[in-house]
């Protein structure tokens, strides 16, 4: 007689279904482990979990607001939403970009919740720049770049913003934004075209392709 899976601890059933099924596991044993372990209810291991990752979350939602409050409250969404959801992991990824696909979507409803009425971010002032000699200094300095392009994507829509921080910032392929957010790999590439043509034309209203260098 063989003894069934517990039901009323999920951890258990999810390990023998991962064992059974034959895949290879991706994700890495220690995760694995520190997975069925929060799952079972051990606040630690949970905790060592958001240690790891956290970083890497905090990166990847600082492209979606520059103000460390908010970016620190998205990343506990990220956290908490994942401490929910974890009984549906199933180890066929990384842990990392299963954390990943919750934080690309948690950034998006923020901009969507913030862009309900449309409003123009300034972009910085570059009086200092007529000073410079073109020869000399026709292209923006790096980190005034990213300034620039920041303001930039805040005029976009919801959607173009999230692909091309996705493609561009976090270096995704289209395949993997769409498996993070649920789309068809047309629609990201038609997303892209659409947000790169937009980016352009507001660039070029503001006179900067030249100095950011662009081809977009």
């Amino acid at each position: 007689m063989t003894n069934a899976p517990c039901q009323c601890c999920p951890a258990e059933g999810l390990l023998e279904d991962r064992e059974r099924s034959g895949r290879i596991a991706l994700v890495e044993n220690t995760d694995w482990l520190d997975v069925t372990a929060s799952v079972k209810g051990d606040e630690d291991a949970y905790e060592r979990l958001v240690r790891r990752y956290e970083k890497q979350i905090t990166g990847l939602l600082w492209r979606f607001t520059r103000d460390p409050v908010q970016c620190e409250e998205l990343v506990q969404q990220v956290f908490v939403e994942a401490y929910f959801s974890l009984k549906t992991y199933r180890g066929d990824a990384p842990l990392l970009h299963w954390l990943r696909r919750i934080a690309s979507r948690t950034g998006y409803r923020f901009w969507r919740e913030k862009a309900k009425e449309p409003q123009e971010m300034p972009l910085p002032d570059f009086e200092i720049m007529e000073q410079i000699e073109a020869e000399e200094e026709e292209r923006i300095d790096p980190s005034e770049a990213a300034a620039v392009l920041h303001a930039l994507l805040a005029r976009l829509a919801a959607p173009d913003r999230l692909v091309l921080t996705l493609l561009y910032f976090e270096r995704c392929g289209t395949q993997e934004i769409a498996e993070q957010m649920g789309w068809t790999r047309a629609k990201v590439k038609t997303q892209a075209l659409r947000a790169r043509r937009k980016m352009k034309e507001i660039a070029e209203r503001e006179h900067l392709l030249e100095r950011l260098g662009w081809t977009l």
